[in-house]
């Protein structure tokens, strides 16, 4: 573990520092450990930041803190990632309010192609139940990674049709990896770390405390390109994480159930307000994603860059190198773009049909 691991993780043990505050400090000083090294004359000039915040600042006992909290990550193969990792997942890290460091276990890609999260009541009934495992059928030759809770009735549901179907699959934890809640899905939690794994913002330890799991639905809702709900009453968690994903532009889908059943409600409560499209079939998830046009062409013209500017031709050959796509933040650092000119470029080459916008603020060549 490298030094600079040991001030990231100290970072997030000072008290009243949150996520937020984390990043401003490393934007403004270059590093975790520069955060440490940096007068307090100076941090004080950043905002956000005043006398009371860095009085609680100690260097020796968040070091010492954050030493045990890597040795015992170590000892249960656990990666720790900050936000400026490069196996960070760049889906969160485009979201204001993710997450500054994540624990995850296991060996699934974070930064997969294609996500779908599945979500829903607790108490699932045995349509839900079926719905999952049709919904899993479908994404198996989709080359997709599903996310969801861990929790009882929906979620565990979409974890072990994932499996059954060998679909990576992501579970995201309230508590600490080592508090799996409930219980009883550890032997899940254990199948999931082969190809996919388990992953939470909170350090070893962390009991999953109520108040903890609205926070875990923003990850959930942040990790997915799309998001299915899958049965949900009137209120709970299964709409909070909805109306995250939907206010992080992300594709929400509901599925349509029975108006008789309570556990249909929410899902048609979302399709009527046209917050959610209704999911009736695979071909509404693929062709709504635009996944039903994700295949290679090879009548597809080669392109020719001596035809285009400098900016362009840095744009496609970044794309060329990445047939998944980009995101839109990755393609800047990688160019040398700034965001502006960038999103413009980008625009000009949409028009010309030779980039292809995809959800999530990913572009690929079309």
């Amino acid at each position: 573990m490298n030094e600079e691991k040991r001030y990231q993780v100290a970072l997030g043990l000072i008290p009243g520092i949150g996520d937020q505050l984390t990043k401003q400090l490393v934007s403004y000083c270059g590093r975790a450990q520069d955060v440490f090294s940096t007068p307090t004359t100076k941090l004080q000039k950043i905002p956000g930041v005043g006398s009371k915040r860095l009085s609680v600042i100690n260097l020796n006992k968040q070091l010492g803190q954050a030493d045990l909290v890597i040795e015992s990550c170590l000892k249960q193969n656990i990666n720790i990632l900050f936000y400026t990792d490069p196996k960070y997942p760049a889906r969160l890290k485009v979201i204001g309010d993710s997450p500054s460091l994540i624990y995850f276990k296991g060996n699934g890609d974070l930064n997969a192609s294609k996500t779908v999260g599945i979500v829903g009541t607790r108490k699932a009934t045995d349509y839900g139940k079926a719905v999952v495992d049709l919904l899993c059928a479908d994404l198996a030759s989709a080359g997709v990674s599903t996310i969801s809770g861990l929790a009882y009735g929906i979620d565990i549901q979409a974890h072990r049709s994932s499996l059954k179907q060998q679909i990576p699959t992501i579970g995201v934890l309230a508590g600490g990896l080592d508090k799996i809640y409930p219980a009883v899905h550890k032997s899940t939690c254990e199948q999931m770390l082969a190809e996919g794994g388990i992953l939470s913002e909170n350090p070893l330890g962390t009991k999953p405390e109520a108040h903890l799991f609205p926070a875990r639905n923003r990850i959930i809702a942040g990790l997915s390109d799309a998001l299915i709900v899958i049965e949900a009453a009137e209120k709970g968690g299964a709409l909070i994480t909805a109306e995250i994903a939907y206010t992080y532009n992300k594709d929400v889908f509901a599925v349509p159930g029975n108006i008789t059943n309570t556990y249909s409600k929410g899902c048609h409560d979302l399709i009527t307000s046209q917050r959610a499209i209704p999911y009736t079939k695979i071909k509404d998830l693929l062709y709504n994603m635009n996944w039903d046009l994700d295949r290679p062409n090879s009548s597809s013209p080669k392109l020719n860059l001596e035809e285009f500017g400098e900016p362009e031709r840095s744009i496609i050959k970044a794309l060329q190198a990445e047939k998944e796509g980009l995101q839109v933040d990755q393609l800047s650092w990688i160019t040398q773009i700034s965001l502006n000119q960038l999103a413009s470029k980008l625009l000009e080459l949409e028009f010309e049909g030779l980039v292809k916008s995809l959800p999530g603020k990913r572009y690929k060549l079309a």
